[in-house]
């Protein structure tokens, strides 16, 4: 792929990694060991090369059951291990001169949730109590915690911010809002430092080899249809918004990272017990989105506008004001790079039709 593809849509230069690396956010912690669950997966392998480019010393622990060790930087150490192993993780905690930890092992996928409860519960709740021992244990005081917009459930106000309800919808926002609980327990009785970061919808890549593979939103969603040749089925089209469909926000993975880096700062500090949400502040319709995709593919994206999906809020939109005044960070990336990453990301040139090369999907 030659730099005339990667200029040829208004996004990220994947071809160039100085694009992406240099107006990444320093850190202002000093350099320190940071152990990172689920390092080998889609966020965490963005996390990872955004804290070495931080400067800071990073360890990937992760058990590959979705990440992929290929992921990792060759320079950055893989402990192929359960986060819930509490033996293996105090082992890497000491064998890597660990002093804080960024987890985001974990299982995501909200209709899976509803399916199996028990498997979550298992390994996103028993996996961090198995986290939190171990470095209780080996004395690691610092914490940035992967939460989830998915525990305000159904809003009833467009814009949320982190005083907002907290009724999660289902198993998986439960279970991330119980972890949220544990960790401020944990702050109160034993002095954890812990930033609980709730995303909202992370899309795009920095890098092809970096896409999210089996991403659950919109943005697989309509590369799936397109590469079918099927129209996207749009939930709802009579909502109080500027074109009749629901508003999300949308994150670019790359700015999510930098938000980390942000946020091993404010865990230094003493006392540090915060929650903060990692968004752009911007909403955006399916017919918004779905527009964008048609631009970059230099052809129309059918859709089919069919009745509302029963506990699809109008509007779910960040207010991400707290992360600007607690971290220092902003996003960086507009629609126009999130569609074209994902789009370049599948392998696609501006103006390639999907489904017309056999073997490409």
């Amino acid at each position: 792929m030659g730099s005339a593809r990667a200029s040829a849509w208004r996004g990220i230069d994947h071809h160039d990694s100085s694009r992406w690396g240099a107006a990444l956010v320093r850190s202002d912690a000093p350099v320190t060991g940071w152990l990172l669950t689920g390092g080998a997966g889609y966020i965490g392998s963005h996390v990872a090369r955004s804290l070495l480019r931080a400067g800071q010393r990073v360890v990937v622990l992760d058990d590959l059951s979705t990440g992929e060790s290929a992921r990792v930087p060759a320079e950055v150490p893989l402990v192929v291990a359960h986060v819930g192993d509490e033996k293996r993780v105090r082992a890497a905690l000491q064998d890597h001169e660990i002093t804080g930890v960024i987890h985001l092992a974990a299982k995501k996928a909200v209709e899976e949730s509803v399916a199996d409860p028990v498997h979550y519960y298992r390994q996103n709740v028993s996996g961090l109590v198995g986290l939190l021992a171990a470095m209780a244990a080996e004395g690691v005081d610092r914490l940035v915690l992967s939460s989830s917009a998915a525990v305000y459930g159904t809003t009833m106000s467009a814009t949320v911010d982190e005083r907002s309800p907290t009724v999660p919808d289902s198993p998986y926002g439960r279970t991330k809002l119980i972890g949220e609980w544990l960790v401020r327990d944990v702050v109160r009785a034993r002095g954890l430092r812990a930033v609980n970061l709730r995303y909202f919808n992370v899309v795009g890549c920095a890098e092809p080899t970096l896409a999210d593979p089996g991403g659950a939103n919109l943005f697989p969603i309509v590369l799936r249809r397109m590469a079918a040749q099927a129209p996207v089925t749009v939930f709802g089209g009579d909502y109080h918004t500027p074109d009749g469909t629901c508003v999300r926000d949308y994150i670019h993975v790359q700015d999510l990272a930098d938000a980390h880096v942000a946020a091993t700062t404010l865990a230094a500090r003493p006392e540090c017990d915060e929650v903060v949400n990692i968004g752009t502040g911007r909403g955006y319709t399916v017919l918004e989105v779905l527009d964008e995709f048609a631009r970059v593919a230099g052809r129309p994206v059918p859709r089919l506008i069919v009745g509302r999906r029963a506990g699809d809020p109008p509007a779910m939109i960040a207010d991400a004001s707290k992360a600007a005044r607690m971290l220092g960070w902003r996003p960086r990336f507009d629609l126009a790079d999130m569609v074209g990453s994902t789009w370049h990301a599948a392998g696609f040139t501006v103006g390639h039709r999907p489904g017309t090369e056999p073997g490409q999907w």
